[in-house]
């Protein structure tokens, strides 16, 4: 082979690298799309905060002993990892990706490891917590991941905006401006409660982001599960109910007025509010007799296949019990 021959074969070689090497880096950093029909965690558990969110075997949660990081456990709550520092809320998870609020760390151990106190912002990452992004930097009261899109109720001072944004942020749809509670999400509808002039059941049609009035109800926090809507009743000192949707029927679950509350795996769990005896309590979601699991007042009530995670209000304690289970016990997620 003459020299001339060898020069062209070796600068010919180096392209074909070069070229290889940026197709490898795009695919890399190209963000693949969800399964249809994804949806990023469960109008309950979002409801109450998004701490915990269970999604193909894993459960997701913000770890109350570690400063609200973002850390992965088995169903079984085995094999604990931190995933990320930050003190985060609002997680989703669908395909290859997590989703979260990052509301900046809160000591300086987190500080330490890399995350900046007080940087607020959406992000996404890996599932093992690589490659976080950062999609929004608005502060996100409320957030839901349907298919490729997150839908994202934000303010700013003086305004409410809420729109949805596609995950690899190419494409980002003004939806509203007023509040929207986009938690409750069921194949590819998302329900919501008014908020402005009335408390009807309203429904947002992902596929064209058309709004329709679902029922006419006076409801807060609807939680969907089957042919039911789960909800607090406005006009009855928020009494938990549910609206039967194919017998148009309102079943009362509990006259007490309730704080907030969770459905999820035959179950129903709620805070009572009372002045002289606060209760968590349960029942099976079809209603009947109620049960107390614990007494006092608890918040951020959230359900995965095998335990409720409930909190001390205006404490710092995070407790946990077996779904069914009249006993509960402090969790302590081991790193």
């Amino acid at each position: 082979m003459s020299k001339k021959s060898r020069t062209i074969l070796i600068v010919t070689l180096t392209v074909l690298i070069l070229a290889g090497l940026f197709v490898i880096l795009q695919l890399s950093g190209r963000v693949r799309m969800n399964p249809a029909g994804t949806v990023g965690n469960t109008g309950g558990n979002l409801n109450n905060g998004g701490l915990f969110c269970e999604y193909d075997g894993k459960v997701y949660f913000s770890n109350p002993q570690d400063g609200g990081s973002l850390c992965v456990m088995d169903p079984d709550e085995g094999n604990v990892r931190r995933l990320k520092a930050a003190n985060v809320r609002n997680i989703l998870a669908g395909g290859d990706y997590l989703y979260y609020y990052q509301q900046g760390t809160s000591d300086e151990k987190n500080a330490a490891l890399g995350q900046l106190p007080g940087s607020q912002s959406f992000q996404r990452c890996r599932q093992n917590g690589s490659g976080a992004a950062t999609l929004t930097t608005d502060f996100v009261i409320a957030g839901q991941l349907v298919d490729n899109y997150l839908y994202l109720s934000t303010t700013s001072p003086g305004s409410v905006s809420f729109y949805k944004l596609k995950i690899d942020k190419s494409e980002k749809v003004d939806l509203a401006d007023y509040e929207i509670n986009p938690a409750c999400a069921v194949d590819g509808i998302i329900y919501y409660n008014g908020t402005g002039h009335n408390h009807y059941l309203y429904a947002l049609n992902t596929a064209d982001d058309t709004t329709s009035e679902f029922w006419r109800g006076n409801l807060w926090y609807p939680v969907r599960e089957g042919d039911y809507v789960y909800y607090l009743d406005v006009a009855e000192h928020y009494r938990l109910c549910r609206y039967c949707i194919s017998q148009d029927t309102i079943q009362v679950l509990t006259e007490d007025r309730v704080d907030c509350f969770n459905v999820g795996n035959g179950y129903v769990y709620y805070q009572k509010n009372s002045a002289e005896r606060p209760q968590l309590k349960y029942m099976s979601s079809a209603g009947g007799e109620s049960y107390v699991l614990a007494e006092g007042n608890y918040t951020g009530i959230h359900m995965t296949s095998r335990y409720v995670y409930f909190s001390e209000f205006n404490g710092t304690a995070t407790y946990h019990a077996p779904l069914g289970s009249s006993s509960y016990s402090l969790f302590e997620p081991e790193l």
